[in-house]
């Protein structure tokens, strides 16, 4: 068994909690591998398609456990080579693929127009449609479907615990094509396979008046129908759009620098542990903000409740296990700007966005970092921090390298450069991929440039290639 970082004793011991919260949040069982363009080599920044826009209507039947509604999205072709086809990711069937007889998939989307449906394909979480005519660079086409959302009966991202919903990548969403071609990569159920470009969302959502429904964006609720609420949600820029349904108890603060954080909280949870993650979460949006630039998005939800497992990301949304010591509410916060401003293949190179996000949550909590590196054993000449989610699911019991050596790493990174230094290259990195994808090599493009100091032996010691 791989040894750990030697993290100090005084930090060691959230450490693992954390870790622990964040790889229990990833449950459920695996889907079959397919062949997938997706690779950290082959992502670029000729993407497409992009200036993304989904417009959405739901509706939530009387306890949120059944949504079903319209989606119009509408997309540009930004490459250079015709577009001829599109492929929607239906993520919220990563779990039950194609389902069984009597059990459909939990997402199931219907009378397609712009285009002509396939079939479905990557166990159900991928459909193709191809467009009537090829989308030369610079045009722009528009599809839309039917979709019908089934909550699985399981407490995960995507999933309920008790009468409380949560609908993580339940929405489907556009794939990515770059020079690898498109990015059809399976569902892993430890860890993530999302990768999106930053896209608008409007999103309607009629539900009952007795469930308090947290979303993605800047959001509103007003009267509807008797004994129903319309809660109407805008979102710019973002990668992805989740919701939750419940009825929640709720609380409502802005912080020193002007974001609005909206708590909910599932009955019963620690009220220790909801004031611990409500200070902490607010405490972090304003310092992330300041350390890597300002939040953009103005709102931030915090949702937990006692029996999630542990924490899991949305772009203006997170979903927290809460205890009387509190959640992963910093972590999950510092994902706002590490895969969710500044976008990364989740898929592909993991490390961009679960290694930042715990390197900004050490520093966060001021854990003495300096021996965290010591006597690390790695399992095998192949093990690297830059590994895909390709190998890590074969190697399970070594993704945790990305929450312990990972960090390490960055905070060796800051020592080698300078504490200035390296504050100064986070917040030009982050700026310099704001709303846009980042890669491995630019990252290590990007401290070189910073420093007259040879990065290669640091690179090679880390397995940082």
């Amino acid at each position: 068994m791989p040894s750990l970082p030697a993290w100090p004793s005084r930090a060691v011991g959230r450490l693992l909690v954390v870790l622990l919260a964040l790889l229990a949040a990833q449950g459920g069982t695996g889907a079959d591998a397919v062949t997938a363009a997706g690779s950290e080599a082959t992502t670029t920044h000729t993407a497409t398609p992009d200036r993304i826009r989904y417009d959405v209507t739901l509706r939530g039947n009387a306890d949120g456990s059944r949504w079903t509604g319209r989606q119009r999205v509408s997309l540009r072709n930004s490459s250079d080579r015709p577009l001829r086809e599109v492929y929607v990711r239906l993520w919220g069937n990563g779990v039950d693929a194609c389902g069984s007889p009597g059990a459909p998939s939990p997402v199931e989307v219907s009378r397609v127009s712009g285009g002509t449906a396939g079939r479905l394909s990557v166990n159900c979480t991928a459909l193709r449609i191809a467009l009537p005519r090829p989308l030369a660079r610079g045009d722009r086409a528009v599809v839309a479907f039917d979709v019908s959302i089934t909550v699985p009966e399981r407490n995960s991202r995507f999933g309920r615990e008790g009468a409380f919903r949560f609908l993580g990548n339940a929405l489907p969403v556009l794939a990515v094509r770059d020079s690898g071609g498109w990015h059809l990569d399976p569902y892993v159920p430890t860890g993530e396979s999302f990768y999106t470009l930053a896209s608008d969302f409007r999103v309607a959502i009629d539900h009952p008046a007795t469930l308090e429904v947290p979303a993605t964006g800047r959001t509103w609720t007003r009267p509807g129908k008797p004994g129903r609420s319309l809660t109407l949600s805008v979102a710019h820029r973002v990668r992805d759009f989740a919701w939750a349904a419940g009825p929640f108890r709720t609380a409502t603060e802005t912080t020193p620098g002007g974001v609005r954080v909206r708590s909910y909280w599932a009955p019963g949870t620690s009220a220790q542990g909801v004031r611990l993650t409500r200070q902490d979460g607010a405490a972090a949006v304003d310092r992330f903000g300041e350390e890597f630039s300002r939040y953009p998005y103005g709102e931030i939800d915090l949702v937990m409740t006692s029996g999630f497992g542990g924490g899991m990301e949305y772009p203006g949304l997170v979903l927290l296990g809460t205890t009387d010591e509190g959640s992963a509410v910093v972590h999950e916060v510092a994902h706002q700007w590490w895969y969710g401003i500044v976008g990364n293949d989740e898929y592909g190179a993991p490390w961009l966005d679960e290694s930042f996000a715990q390197y900004a949550n050490a520093r966060f909590y001021g854990w003495e970092t300096r021996d965290c590196w010591s006597e690390v054993e790695w399992p095998s000449d192949e093990t690297a921090l830059t590994g895909s989610m390709a190998y890590w699911a074969e190697h399970p019991g070594e993704y945790h390298f990305l929450y312990t050596a990972g960090p390490c790493a960055l905070a060796d990174l800051e020592r080698t450069l300078g504490a200035d230094t390296m504050a100064r290259l986070l917040k030009q990195y982050a700026r310099d991929h704001w709303y846009g994808v980042s890669t491995t090599a630019e990252f290590k493009e990007a401290a070189q440039a910073v420093t007259g100091k040879d990065l290669n032996p640091f690179w090679k010691l880390h397995r940082i290639r």
